[in-house]
């Protein structure tokens, strides 16, 4: 295949399919940014033409029958589309990180403090509860309805700088556990794939993926000094793996087998909270503690007051030199993605699957479509 030949057609679509979108797509080349994840057709429409009609959708209010079989100004029909959606060789990963490289590049420039830049870890679930067929299908719990639903979680890293926010990588998981998939990986799929990693990547435990996806953000060049993480992810192993490439701060909770060495005693986070010296009236602080994590290395435990039944909450620095105010408003940065996943990724997402009007029943939609993969 002539790769310079295929990066030339990914640059060449007619300008009033991209629309108000031309400007964009020139200035971050997202022609070339497909050639180089592998996004790449040896004949018919090619990639970016197809992208750019796929993309339109969410912003015309049309779904794929409207925008693309009835629309006589964009030459692509639906094969073509749903053949794009479907092929498990395309790295959208590399795709999305590429673009997110080169908008965080030109944020950065306008940054004065790069001390103010952090990167955010949660989680959303997206719900399929009308499903039965869809490829690793899975019985995941909502933390924010407290009960079990039908679909996926979705793991977010993101950047920010207080002002502004970026979305750098994202995993659509299924269930570790066998017993709650309900259906399990398509067995026809090239195991040489990229398709086929991210289905093993999904039915990984979450803990597995901090590490690695930190490391890509730091590789292709931000230079966060934190990692903000909430409850969920906030395992002694977990904190401590990561403290081999960022420093982390982070939301604990009291579970009875996450332990913290301190005076030579390994205790939970409540038999710690116990065994301290609280600050009387209304400090916002309450007690603090060096702990010992299990790769040997020191943590900073903050307590703050708070209107729960038990009265406080707790917060964790491995960073021991930074203040405990700032530590306070640092965390506080981690509720941009709480802004930016429900009301921007995960309905965007959910908006796409209509407006593409995904099969239930097709196994392998879930998995392919690029707006669904560009948010895994």
């Amino acid at each position: 295949m002539n790769t310079t030949l295929t990066g030339v057609q990914n640059q060449i679509t007619n300008s009033e399919q991209i629309g108000v979108l031309s400007d964009y797509f020139a200035k971050f080349k997202i022609g070339t940014l497909l050639n180089r994840s592998g996004i790449v057709k040896t004949k018919g429409a090619s990639p970016l033409a197809i992208f750019t009609a796929l993309f339109n959708l969410a912003f015309h209010n049309e779904n794929l029958y409207q925008g693309i079989v009835k629309n006589k100004k964009v030459e692509v029909d639906k094969d073509a589309a749903y053949n794009f959606l479907n092929s498990p060789t395309y790295n959208w990963r590399r795709f999305t990180l590429h673009l997110c490289r080169r908008i965080y590049f030109i944020i950065r420039k306008l940054l004065d403090d790069s001390s103010e830049e952090v990167l955010i870890f949660d989680d959303s679930t997206y719900s399929r509860n009308r499903s039965k067929k869809v490829e690793l299908l899975s019985r995941v719990f909502d933390h924010t309805d407290m009960k079990y639903i039908k679909g996926f979680r979705m793991l977010t890293l993101g950047w920010s700088d207080g002002n502004s926010f970026l979305g750098l990588d994202f995993a659509l998981l299924s269930s570790a556990d066998k017993k709650n998939r309900y259906n399990e990986i398509n067995p026809d799929i090239d195991k040489r794939t990229c398709g086929y990693h991210r289905r093993q990547e999904a039915v990984t435990k979450t803990t597995a993926h901090l590490v690695p996806m930190v490391k890509r953000a730091l590789d292709m060049g931000v230079r966060a000094k934190y990692v903000l993480m909430d409850s969920w992810f906030s395992m002694p192993s977990a904190i401590a793996d990561l403290r081999e490439h960022i420093h982390v701060i982070c939301m604990l909770k009291d579970h009875p087998k996450w332990l913290y060495e301190y005076q030579g005693k390994k205790l939970r986070l409540s038999e710690l909270y116990g065994k301290l010296k609280k600050k009387r009236g209304r400090s916002k602080i309450k007690a603090q503690a060096i702990v010992t994590l299990s790769n040997g290395k020191q943590a900073k435990i903050i307590f703050v007051s708070c209107d729960k039944k038990r009265g406080w909450l707790a917060l964790l620095s491995t960073d021991l030199s930074l203040p405990n105010e700032e530590v306070i408003r640092l965390y506080g940065k981690r509720w941009d993605i709480d802004i930016f996943q429900p009301y921007c990724l995960h309905k965007f997402q959910i908006n796409i699957a209509n407006l593409l009007s995904l099969r239930v029943n097709d196994r392998s939609t879930v998995w392919a479509d690029p707006y669904i993969q560009a948010v895994v």
